[in-house]
């Protein structure tokens, strides 16, 4: 279930990025604070890069991710990272040791691969969430209605239609 969801979740990520001009995707937008759609995919795409680079050392330190301008700036390179990710998360679960820097001082916890996963999952629909504010402005571009909202609020609507 967990990694049919993420598969969901990216291939979401991916539909739209095809309805996408480079122009929608990497201008900044003031519903967004000035940052653009492109720095939200690239956010997302980094962190699931970083679990994904971090999976053979048992080490992931989201603070230390690249921050790739390429991803932020350009679709096709975020679509090729998007379709890696999406061919490559299926792992078995592990022990993670999870490093994170907080107000200058360094945490060290322990975790786990699939925890990370669910970790990278919610925080991608948060950044949809985003996103999809700011596409509303591009009548040519549909989402899915679920897009950038939470597994947890589905559940709770469908529940509520019954």
């Amino acid at each position: 279930m967990l990694f049919s969801s993420i598969k969901n979740d990216l291939e979401e990520l991916t539909r739209l990025l095809e309805q996408l001009s480079v122009e929608q995707y990497s201008t900044p937008s003031n519903k967004l604070s000035g940052s653009s759609i492109g720095a939200h995919y690239r956010h997302i795409i980094e962190f699931f890069m970083c679990l994904l680079n971090g999976y053979e050392p048992s080490n992931v330190n989201y603070d230390t991710r690249k921050r790739d301008q390429d991803i932020q700036s350009n679709p096709s390179v975020a679509l090729k990272k998007l379709n890696y990710i999406i061919e490559n998360v299926h792992r078995e679960n592990k022990k993670i040791i999870l490093t994170q820097c907080l107000h200058g001082e360094e945490l060290v916890i322990e975790s786990n691969y699939y925890r990370e996963l669910l970790y990278n999952l919610e925080h991608s629909t948060h950044h949809q969430a985003l996103i999809k504010i700011a596409v509303r402005n591009f009548y040519q571009v549909t989402v899915h209605e679920n897009f950038g909202v939470a597994a947890s609020t589905i559940a709770y609507r469908e529940q509520c239609v019954e």
